[in-house]
């Protein structure tokens, strides 16, 4: 576009020049007043036009050495403003190019600014032979005014910069406004789960809570998931109450029923004594497995649905402990607790105290007779950590990550009478707990003989 309208500034300084040579060619002298009047014609969208003339050289005189005189102007000037026009000209270095313009016979281009710091674009330095001397048209433009085009002016103040600037903008400021939206809304469904979490808000609360129009489908899909997981959950616990009452109620006619042939089975037949202690040992485990598989079935009912609530952990392991007091004092064994004060998470209770139970049952088993286990509960700056120790023959190295397996046991058989054997989900439903919480678990073996369980939680709001 500046290359365009640069050349039709040329051509158009050019057609004036064509026009004026008939003109100046019959001028006859130097300061004709018609000359302001004809130039007058030409200048409109802030052109300036001035005609000046370097007569014929004296007989002697070099042409170069002569010099140009201000003839006539448009807009036209007072008498007391030539002298400083001529001076800005030759400073500018304009009077040289004049002269040579003359002497080429070829049009020149210069540009330059004016004191004000207006800039103006001297588009022309036009010459015209005549019979008296050579005349130069400089016609000059003023960029703020032609054609209200760019040239002169830096690309940055350019009027389709400014106004594709402008809209860049706005389209910049809508994006960030939508940024934020989404991102104000995705807050708000974390919050809401949150506090689905907790259970403190009812069903539907994904939908009550969004104000994006946009996003209302994604809300009801959440308030479904929601509806379908408590659903679910509700199934789950339902169906493992059934199918232990289910199993328990046969399991129970078989052990009465066995009183009577236990009573007439004579004590020198061996055999029957065998069978009958196999009979008993495969209720057991069979019963063992039903209570099993109800407390996993219920354990993943409450992860499902059981609220994560500010929780006091401290309160949660002396409680345990306590239940344990009278096993542990049965089998000779001694309990220390190491407990910081009013340590708090973010849990489900009933989840914490099956990960106590199925931890302390485990160093309980491996307990030897007068053994120690040691319960360590410290909390840090945004994690709390339960250590539990104990004495016991700990865990071989290519099978101590093997532990938290699910099936996976390594307890010893000490023969107790009436204590169901164990399945092997212990240690597993304990890291699966724990990581649903967002936390680790980990086994070591102790220097000395033992096995270390860690527990890490993050701390209630971390």
């Amino acid at each position: 576009m500046r290359d365009l309208v640069t050349r039709a500034i040329q051509d158009r300084s050019k057609l004036i020049g064509y026009a004026l040579a008939p003109v100046l060619r019959k001028t006859e002298g130097a300061a004709d007043a018609a000359l302001n009047e004809e130039l007058a014609k030409y200048t409109s969208d802030g052109t300036v036009l001035k005609l000046m003339l370097q007569p014929l050289a004296q007989p002697g005189q070099e042409q170069a050495n002569v010099g140009f005189y201000f003839v006539a102007s448009s807009p036209a000037i007072r008498p007391d403003e030539v002298a400083p026009e001529l001076e800005e000209l030759a400073h500018r270095g304009i009077l040289k190019r004049l002269g040579e313009a003359c002497m080429w016979e070829t049009s020149d281009e210069i540009r330059y600014t004016q004191p004000n710091g207006k800039v103006e674009l001297l588009t022309s330095i036009i010459p015209i032979k005549a019979k008296n001397g050579c005349w130069v048209l400089t016609s000059t433009h003023t960029t703020s005014e032609f054609l209200n085009t760019s040239i002169g002016r830096p690309y940055w103040e350019t009027r389709a910069v400014r106004v594709a600037a402008i809209i860049y903008l706005v389209l910049a400021v809508l994006a960030v406004l939508a940024a934020v939206s989404i991102w104000l809304s995705l807050r708000r469904f974390r919050d809401v789960a949150n506090e689905i979490g907790q259970g403190r808000i009812g069903d539907y609360a994904f939908t009550q809570r969004n104000v994006v129009p946009e996003l209302a489908s994604v809300a009801r899909g959440f308030d479904k998931l929601v509806f379908d997981l408590k659903r679910l959950s509700q199934e789950i616990r339902q169906s493992a109450e059934d199918n232990a009452h289910s199993l328990k109620t046969p399991i129970a006619a078989i052990q009465s029923s066995l009183s009577p042939v236990r009573r007439a089975v004579p004590q020198e037949d061996t055999r029957a004594r065998r069978a009958l202690e196999i009979i008993d040992s495969s209720l057991a485990r069979l019963l063992g497995l039903v209570v099993a598989a109800q407390r996993f079935d219920t354990n993943t009912a409450d992860l499902i649905e059981a609220p994560r609530v500010p929780t006091n952990l401290t309160q949660i392991v002396g409680e345990a402990t306590l239940n344990f007091r009278e096993i542990m004092a049965a089998n000779d064994i001694r309990l220390i607790r190491r407990l910081d004060d009013d340590v708090w998470v973010q849990a489900a209770k009933g989840m914490l105290e099956i990960v106590l139970q199925n931890v302390l049952e485990n160093a309980t088993s491996f307990s030897p007779r007068g053994g120690t286990i040691v319960l360590t509960l410290t909390q840090g700056h945004r994690w709390v950590e339960l250590q539990i120790d104990d004495e016991g023959p700990g865990i071989a190295d290519d099978k101590i990550e093997r532990i938290f397996e699910r099936y996976f046991s390594s307890r010893p058989n000490r023969g107790d009478s009436g204590r169901q054997p164990h399945s092997g989900l212990g240690l597993w439903m304990v890291r699966r707990n724990i990581e649903a919480l967002g936390g680790q678990v980990r086994a070591t073996n102790r220097i000395g003989g033992g096995l270390a369980i860690a527990i890490v939680l993050p701390r209630n709001g971390e």
